[in-house]
């Protein structure tokens, strides 16, 4: 069987190998000079590996791909973050330092903020973790109705199933309230949850929350070289099993041709395969199928339908001469992870309005992220990296635009992450700033949303990103198959969705030999 796979993202890179590691033609045609999609790193600075997308990897190391497709055998190797997340201290009181070891964590949490709320946390976490560790099961696979009762079969039953099903339905907030007294506390794990996308004032982003948890089991990982070195080690992986990568080459049309498709690429190929999975943006695989002559109105009724939302975030990578100072920490306890600047979830509440009124934030909410403090590779000797995400900027702005804005921006979240660690913008030594538009023009990544479309309960499992859609098939298009962010289970490193495709495609091979068969 030959396969065309359009786009070079994880997702479509991580379905691409299982159908090559089972014996079929496989060709991978990426618009982009630089293979990897959003999971990509390249040379931002003089000797400074820069990620261009993702920098954590959590997802992904709780799947089991790694280890199935092998790729340590392709130079894949992760550091684990521990601490795996850290929030400054704040008006007088110590930091929190969220390590792998729930005992250190706790005693963190006791110190900043009582011991209360250490000995909730601990009781959250044993709640939680077989919760969250069911929602990795449900997000292994299909979205179907069966899988997803197999996944969460028998938790909680002591309580009749009534304390799951509340409180997977709440807002990641109203769980919060639930547990904890300290509002910082609150606030570090819903700045964690709302690295899904989503504000945590929405229902259902409970298990968003309910996912930190399994960090004291698996903590993130940071692949040595850059976040792009998973997408090198698939390519490798690929190609050791006879799949073909094509970089630079953008497909502009999919039609159906006999019982296979054809593909028009914009250097004029015209390539035929049985089987094709399109890992693009979900929108942008509909105006393939446009271009190929499918139905106008089923593509147009999708297309209303699907909501991308008003971009997510903007990025500010860094290289200076030193990690930042936090009062009262060591880089010990700081830089690994993930850092969580925020002390009150009124300023998360603040950004997210302020991004649906295509207005730019009122303080920036930040998360910074130094891997340099953890692989030394990525940057020259002396010098240090930093990648600071700031949730929520609207792809469109009412006063202006992102030419006018990008510059002040990125001072502002420079300078919130210098008020908590002062003297940190005097370390900067030079700055790429990727905003919503950026995000769109450099990865495809339509809206500037990392997440593809909104991570909101009513598009997600059964519903990502349509319901007729979530089976990663395409009704009227047989043997056209999804894959990437806009499907189950939806943005992030996982790989999953890929992996799904894969088994789609090779289930509907062997029903179609057993029809052969039992036709003759």
């Amino acid at each position: 069987m030959s396969v065309i796979v359009l786009g070079s993202g994880h997702n479509a890179l991580v379905a691409a190998c299982y159908l090559a590691r089972a014996g079929h033609r496989v060709e991978v045609l990426e618009r982009d000079e630089i293979l990897g999609g959003a999971v990509s790193t390249v040379e931002r600075f003089p000797g400074h590996l820069v990620d261009r997308g993702s920098s954590a990897h959590i997802m992904v190391r709780h799947t089991g791909i790694i280890e199935e497709l092998e790729l340590d055998r392709f130079g894949l190797r992760y550091l684990e973050c521990d601490p795996w997340g850290f929030t400054p201290a704040h008006q007088g009181r110590s930091a929190l330092v969220f390590r792998r070891d729930l005992d250190a964590t706790c005693a963190s949490i006791a110190a900043g903020c009582g011991a209360r709320d250490a000995a909730a946390y601990r009781r959250f976490v044993e709640v939680w973790g077989p919760r969250s560790a069911s929602v990795m099961r449900a997000f292994g696979g299909a979205p179907t109705p069966g899988r997803l009762v197999r996944s969460f079969w028998g938790l909680d039953a002591k309580g009749g199933g009534s304390a799951l099903s509340r409180e997977f339905l709440q807002s990641g907030d109203a769980l919060l309230d639930t547990w904890f007294d300290d509002e910082r506390l609150r606030a570090s794990l819903a700045w964690f949850g709302a690295q899904s996308g989503p504000p945590m004032s929405e229902p259902g982003t409970a298990p968003m929350v309910g996912f930190a948890a399994l960090m004291h089991t698996l903590p993130p990982g940071r692949a040595v070289g850059g976040s792009g070195a998973l997408s090198t080690a698939l390519i490798a992986r690929l190609r050791a099993d006879g799949g073909v990568v094509h970089a630079g080459d953008a497909v502009t049309a999919l039609r159906r041709a006999g019982d296979g498709w054809r593909a028009r690429t914009e250097a004029g190929r015209e390539l035929h395969a049985d089987t094709v999975i399109a890992g693009t943006h979900i929108l942008t695989t509909l105006a393939l199928l446009d271009a190929g002559g499918f139905d106008h109105a089923v593509l147009d009724d999708w297309r209303r339908r699907i909501r991308v939302g008003p971009g997510i975030g903007m990025v500010v990578r860094l290289a200076t001469s030193a990690l930042p100072r936090y009062p009262g920490s060591s880089s010990d306890e700081s830089a690994s992870g993930l850092q969580f600047l925020v002390s009150d979830r009124q300023q998360l509440r603040h950004a997210h309005g302020a991004a649906l009124a295509g207005r730019l934030p009122p303080r920036p909410v930040v998360l910074a992220m130094s891997f340099s403090a953890l692989d030394p590779s990525i940057a020259p000797p002396g010098q240090h990296q930093l990648s600071l995400w700031s949730q929520w900027h609207p792809y469109r702005i009412t006063d202006g635009d992102w030419a006018t804005h990008a510059r002040t921006e990125a001072d502002r979240i420079v300078a919130e992450l210098d008020s908590h660690a002062p003297g940190f913008a005097d370390s900067v030594l030079r700055r790429h700033v990727q905003t919503p538009v950026d995000l769109e023009r450099e990865m495809g990544l339509l809206g500037g949303n990392v997440m593809h479309v909104e991570m909101s309960l009513d598009q997600m499992m059964l519903w990502r990103p349509l319901p007729e859609l979530s089976g990663q098939r395409v009704p009227g298009a047989p043997g056209l198959y999804l894959t990437g962010a806009s499907t189950h289970p939806g943005g992030g490193v996982s790989g999953a969705s890929g992996r799904t495709a894969a088994d789609l495609v090779l289930r509907d091979l062997r029903r179609g030999r057993v029809s052969r068969l039992l036709r003759r």
